[in-house]
């Protein structure tokens, strides 16, 4: 197990054609080799398992990756009216290159990219993808 820092940039959408890199998400979190949520390692320090929001135009955001009993979630206050769902990342791996769908309090859901992915505290270096 690793803590990681990894960075989702919006895929292509209606539209965002080209996809954004300025609609983004940057995620602390423990992955095993295989690349899924090490729920152990996060369960232990669950403070450090950390998302930050950021979009134009839009302040920053900055909250958890939580476990809810619906899946994982990215939520910035106590309570699930902000919560931001991510679709079946209980079953995929967060690998560079890899697309997650998040699915926005309103309930519109958007595809993102695994952009970048870096082992934290370690000497491994970043893997950046250009997909």
């Amino acid at each position: 197990m690793t803590w990681n820092s990894i960075r989702l940039e919006l895929a292509r959408t209606k539209d965002f054609p080209q996809g954004s890199a300025s609609r983004c998400y940057l995620l602390r979190l423990p992955l095993t080799e295989d690349g899924m949520i090490d729920e152990t390692a996060r369960k232990a320090e669950p403070g450090r398992a950390t998302v930050r929001r950021f979009w134009p135009n839009e302040p920053d955001l900055s909250g958890y990756v939580v476990r809810t009993p619906r899946g994982w979630a990215f939520s910035y206050r106590p309570g699930e009216e902000d919560d931001e769902s991510v679709f079946h990342l209980e079953t995929h791996p967060m690998r560079l290159g890899e697309y997650i769908t998040l699915t926005e309090p309103d309930g519109e859901r958007l595809p993102f990219r695994v952009a970048s992915l870096s082992a934290l505290g370690g000497l491994a270096t970043a893997q950046t993808s250009t997909r």
